[in-house]
């Protein structure tokens, strides 16, 4: 298996995350390649062949060649969970599966303007306006997620599965954003129900591990 991608990528840490929860190792039993920003490669012909988009992470595993990293994680989960990591019954599964598209199609699009804006715009490129607005929708988005984990002790039901993983990476950049850039983001919403669910993953799963490699993620 190898797959194609920079660790400080929100997209590539699902899929690494993913990975460690399966008992993949990097080295062991699947390669990595860096790829995006400042390692490039993902301009090559060789890259653009496997995806057009010219983006990661990308997955090759036994013929097999895929990108977006929501459909790597359900591949993964699918075809390599030997050890029954996510539960595989039909109301935890598609419980996850609604999380991974409202992540991809709702609070993703938002949370991107501030993110890329405080981290790779340069200052003087800045719309702070755009920033500030984006960021407390981002906000009141969460607050859906908040809601639904006073009853729950994951996005799905009382079981982690990869649901979890494509949202948290996500409130993990909503934090840090604040912490760095607090007079530009604005307030951030007092979510209790969501820093216990955040306390619960980095007790019982892998998102300690990789909440590291987003520590750069700023810089």
């Amino acid at each position: 298996m190898r797959l194609w991608g920079r660790k400080s990528s929100i997209n590539v840490q699902k899929v690494l995350w993913c990975l460690d929860e399966l008992g993949l190792e990097e080295g062991k039993d699947y390669e990595r390649i860096d790829a995006g920003l400042q390692f490039g490669l993902n301009r090559t012909p060789e890259f653009l062949t496997l995806n057009p988009n010219g983006l990661v992470p990308t997955l090759e595993d036994d013929g097999i060649t895929l990108w977006e990293s929501n459909t790597i994680m359900r591949y993964l989960a699918r075809q390599h969970d030997k050890r029954q990591r996510f539960p595989a019954d039909i109301a935890s599964q598609y419980g996850s599966e609604k999380w991974l598209d409202w992540q991809l199609g709702t609070m993703w699009p938002v949370l991107r303007t501030p993110f890329l804006g405080l981290t790779r715009v340069p200052e003087a490129e800045r719309k702070y306006d755009a920033i500030h607005k984006a960021y407390q929708e981002a906000n009141q988005l969460l607050s859906l997620l908040d809601q639904t984990l006073a009853t729950h002790k994951y996005c799905s039901g009382n079981q982690f599965h990869i649901g979890d993983i494509a949202l948290a990476l996500c409130v993990g950049r909503w934090i840090l954003l604040h912490e760095a850039f607090p007079e530009k983001t604005g307030p951030r919403a007092d979510l209790k129900n969501i820093d216990a669910w955040l306390k619960r993953l980095e007790s019982e799963t892998k998102y300690s591990a990789v909440a590291e490699k987003k520590l750069n993620i700023i810089k």
